[in-house]
């Protein structure tokens, strides 16, 4: 009997990591809990590896070093949020690993040197709508895609044009209609920046153009995104919202794991609806775009600066409608850089600099 799969789990105590264990803990002739890590709280979990703290902590990244190119670790799942995702991403990337990836920032700050260092392996996805477009592409040839079609849900305030988006507390922020997940990607639900970051990530991970990759509305969230190829034919992967079946997808591959989520019936996918996004109340997909078309460092700082404008908002010192404004001031100020992991690391460093020490620069124009 092939023995279970040693699984790394980087974020174990966050959304993503804790529905990653109810996955784990489901299929035990599958996968075994190699190690983990976890911040603040404890996921009370044993295991070979168990690095707590944070990055840039003593010990940590070496520990975590350590634990995701240990010869025994398969695959490591990549959950930890934000830009302190990229170091042991590239490490376990660099050790021939396989990636299961749940942190989209990893691929927007350098998406180029990642998939440089995954190889043949390439990476595989957990956000829900890569892996639906990964799905999609099982089989097929990259050049019969004619675009790739990215859903979202909306967010809370979509179908709300009303709302007045400067009065916008942090709790209606975080009022998501369809998913659970942690408040930094449900912030970015809320302004549609979650949909810039996944544009940019779908470039990387399919070799897609960017102006090929769309946007469109889809309140349901029942289809998690679309292929469309150029005999004028849609493919889609349609289910749940439920994260636990695209991270099972990515963990099993090229494997389909029994009843990972209960199935769709056809009485919840009568009824979908698709709708233009309105680029001019939601902004942020524009911006993306254009970060990463100019790409020298200005991904990274596009992500940079929407993380601390987040922050700076779920800590109630910047209104809901000063997120996108800040990031603009920061891509706009920022001198331009280069393409090298110390490049890009550099420009998440200024930017984040350039947002907390320059007088008023989170605070709304």
């Amino acid at each position: 009997m092939t023995r279970p799969l040693n699984i790394a789990l980087l974020g174990a105590t966050g959304s993503i990591g804790r529905q990653t264990l109810d996955v784990i803990d489901r299929n035990p002739g599958r996968f075994k809990l190699f190690g983990l890590t976890e911040g603040t709280r404890s996921s009370n979990r044993k295991a070979e590896f168990v690095v707590r703290g944070q990055a840039g902590e003593p010990g940590f990244d070496a520990d975590v070093v350590t634990m995701v190119t240990d010869p025994r670790c398969d695959l490591v799942v990549v959950a930890i949020p934000g830009a302190r995702a990229l170091r042991p991403a590239m490490s376990a990337l660099g050790a021939g690993k396989e990636i299961a990836l749940a942190t989209k920032e990893v691929l927007v700050m350098a998406g180029a040197l990642v998939m440089k260092a995954a190889g043949e392996r390439g990476i595989r996805p957990i956000d829900s709508e890569h892996s639906a477009i990964w799905q999609c592409l099982w089989g097929e040839e990259r050049e019969n895609v004619r675009r790739l079609i990215i859903t979202a849900s909306g967010g809370p305030f979509w179908a709300h044009p009303d709302i007045d988006l400067g009065q916008v507390t942090v709790e209606q922020a975080l009022n998501h209609p369809r998913w659970s997940m942690g408040p930094k990607v449900t912030v970015d639900s809320a302004t549609l920046m979650n949909k810039g970051l996944e544009l940019i990530e779908a470039h990387h991970l399919f070799g897609i153009a960017l102006d090929a990759i769309s946007v469109c509305i889809h309140p349901q969230s029942v289809v998690h995104s679309l292929v469309e190829f150029t005999d004028g034919s849609l493919k889609a992967q349609l289910g749940r919202p439920d994260m636990r079946l695209p991270i099972a997808v990515a963990l099993a591959y090229p494997d389909r794991l029994p009843d990972a989520v209960p199935p769709t019936t056809i009485r919840e996918i009568s009824g979908l609806e698709f709708h233009e996004l309105d680029e001019s109340r939601f902004p942020s997909v524009g911006l993306a775009r254009e970060a990463a078309v100019a790409g020298r460092g200005r991904p990274a700082v596009l992500n940079a600066a929407n993380e601390e404008a987040v922050r700076s908002f779920l800590a109630r010192e910047l209104p809901f409608s000063g997120i996108l404004p800040a990031v603009r001031r920061a891509l706009d100020a920022f001198p331009g850089g280069g393409d090298t992991l110390e490049d890009i690391l550099e420009a998440d460093r200024w930017t984040r600099d350039y947002l907390r020490n320059k007088s008023g620069t989170l605070r709304p124009t």
